[in-house]
C-alpha cells in the first residue's frame, strides 16, 4: 500500500533559504558600492590652460605700461592774457628759438605801455627841473656867502681900526662906538659860519635829492620796460629749437595769463615714463636694466628715477634710452616696459597660475602619465615674476600642470579632462 509524503515544509524551507541568499547579496553590493570612492568629474580639455615644469635660469620681471617722452621739452605758456589773432605754425613743424608761432592783442597791456613811457618821460623832465633848481639854491647860496664874507672883512677892519685909536687915546673914540663896532663884527662872523654850512648843506643835498630822482627814474623805466616785455610777448616765439609738438588753441581763442599755449620738444633724445603697480616697484632700483617694447621693436635701457609718489596705485619710473632709436620709437608712443629685477640660476619654475601668490603653499592639478586624469598636488611657490614663478617643492621638471582656475572642483582630489 503507497504512502503519501507532504512536501510543504520542504518548499518552504528552500524558499527561506533563497529569501537569505538575496539578502546577503544586497547588502554585499551595498558594502561594495559605499566603499567606491566618487568617481572623477569631467573638465572640458579646452578650456584649461597648462604648462610645462621646467629647469633653468629664470628672470625676476616687472612690467608696466607708459609713455616714450622727450628727455628735454619746453611747455610755452602765456606771460599775459590775450586774443589769438593768427596761429602762424601747426603741431610738427620744425621750430627755431626765434620763430613765431602766434599773434595775440590786448589793448590793456598797449595802454599799460604808452602810460608807462610817459611816466618815464615826465621824470626825466621833473630830474631837469631838480638840477636847475638845485643849481639856482646853490648859486644864489654863494651868492648870500660872498655878500656876508664882505660886510664881515669890512665890520673886522671898522672894529680893529677903533680898538687901535681907543688903545692910542680913548678921546678919540667913544667906548660905545666900539663895542658897536665890535659886536656887528661878531655878528657878522656868526652870519658868515652860518652861511657856510647852509651852502654845504645845499651841496650834500643836491647829490642825495638827484639820486632818489634817478632810482625813480630807474624804477619806472623798469616798468616801462616789464609793460614793453608784455606788449613783445604778444608775438609767441618758441624760444628752443624743436619740433611743435602740441597746439591746444584756435584763432579767436581768449587766453589767460599763465595758460598753456604750445609744447616743443626737443627730439634728439627720449626716454620712458613707465608706470609700475606699487606693490610690485618695491623692488625696482635705479640702474637695472629695463626693456622697452614699442611693438614692432624692443629697445634696451636703464632705470633712472624712481617717483617718491604713489599715483593711482602706481609708482612712475623713468628708463633712458640709447641715441640710437629704431624708427618705431617717437615722442608720446605707448609702450609697454618690462624691469629685470634678479636673476635666479638653475631653479625650477613653471607659468604664473591664476591663483596662489609667491612664497606660498597651493595645490595644482598635475597630469598623469595617461594624460586623461589629472590628480591634485601640494606645491611651495618662491619667488614670483611676470610670466613665471619659482618651485620649491612639490614638482618636477617635465611635470604637467594646470594653470587655469580650478576653485571650482576643490572639493575633488582628481579630475578627468574630457577631449
Amino acid at each position: 500500500m503507497d504512502i503519501i509524503r507532504d512536501t510543504r515544509p520542504t518548499r518552504k524551507k528552500k524558499r527561506y533559504v533563497q529569501v537569505a541568499v538575496a539578502a546577503v547579496v544586497l547588502v554585499g553590493i551595498t558594502v561594495g558600492l559605499r566603499s567606491l570612492s566618487p568617481a572623477a568629474p569631467s573638465v572640458d580639455a579646452a578650456i584649461v590652460w597648462v604648462d610645462t615644469v621646467s629647469q633653468g635660469d629664470m628672470f625676476i620681471l616687472r612690467r608696466g605700461p607708459g609713455t616714450l617722452v622727450p628727455e628735454q621739452m619746453r611747455w610755452i605758456t602765456a606771460v599775459t592774457s590775450g586774443r589769438v589773432e593768427q596761429i602762424l605754425a601747426l603741431p610738427g613743424t620744425q621750430v627755431e628759438p626765434e620763430t613765431t608761432i602766434i599773434r595775440m592783442t590786448n589793448p590793456d597791456v598797449e595802454v599799460e605801455y604808452l602810460r608807462s613811457q610817459q611816466q618815464v618821460s615826465d621824470a626825466e623832465v621833473a630830474l631837469i627841473q631838480l638840477e636847475t633848481s638845485l643849481a639856482t639854491q646853490r648859486l644864489q647860496q654863494e651868492g648870500v656867502l660872498a655878500q656876508t664874507r664882505t660886510q664881515f672883512l669890512d665890520a673886522r677892519r671898522v672894529y680893529e681900526t677903533n680898538l687901535q685909536l681907543f688903545e692910542r687915546n680913548p678921546d678919540l673914540v667913544a667906548r660905545a662906538d666900539l663895542d658897536r663896532s665890535r659886536e656887528l663884527k661878531e655878528e657878522l662872523e656868526a652870519r658868515l659860519d652860518f652861511e657856510k654850512r647852509r651852502l654845504l648843506v645845499i651841496e650834500e643835498s643836491v647829490e642825495e635829492q638827484l639820486a632818489a630822482q634817478r632810482t625813480q627814474i630807474a624804477r619806472l623805466r623798469d616798468i616801462m620796460v616789464f609793460n614793453r616785455d608784455r606788449v613783445e610777448s604778444m608775438d609767441v616765439t618758441s624760444g628752443v629749437r624743436g619740433v611743435l609738438a602740441e597746439m591746444p588753441l584756435e584763432e579767436g581763442q581768449w587766453a589767460l595769463a599763465g595758460q598753456t599755449l604750445a609744447r616743443v620738444v626737443q627730439p634728439g633724445r627720449l626716454k620712458a615714463e613707465l608706470r609700475i603697480p606699487q606693490t610690485q616697484a618695491q623692488d625696482i632700483a635705479i640702474g637695472q636694466l629695463a626693456f622697452i617694447d614699442t611693438r614692432n621693436d624692443t629697445i634696451e635701457g636703464r632705470v633712472t628715477r624712481i617717483d617718491p609718489a604713489v599715483q593711482n596705485g602706481t609708482v612712475t619710473i623713468d628708463v633712458s634710452l640709447p641715441l640710437e632709436l629704431p624708427p618705431s620709437a617717437r615722442p608720446d608712443l605707448s609702450v609697454d616696459g618690462t624691469v629685470e629685477i634678479e636673476r635666479l640660476d638653475n631653479v625650477i619654475y613653471m607659468g604664473r597660475p591664476t591663483y596662489g601668490q609667491a612664497n606660498s603653499r597651493v595645490g595644482i592639478f598635475k597630469l598623469e602619465p595617461d594624460g586623461t586624469h589629472a590628480v591634485r598636488v601640494n606645491v611651495q611657490l618662491g619667488r614670483s615674476s611676470v610670466n613665471e614663478i619659482e618651485i620649491r617643492e612639490g614638482l618636477e621638471p617635465g611635470d604637467i600642470v594646470i594653470l587655469s582656475d580650478m576653485s571650482q572642483w576643490d572639493g575633488f582630489d582628481r579630475v578627468r579632462l574630457r577631449r
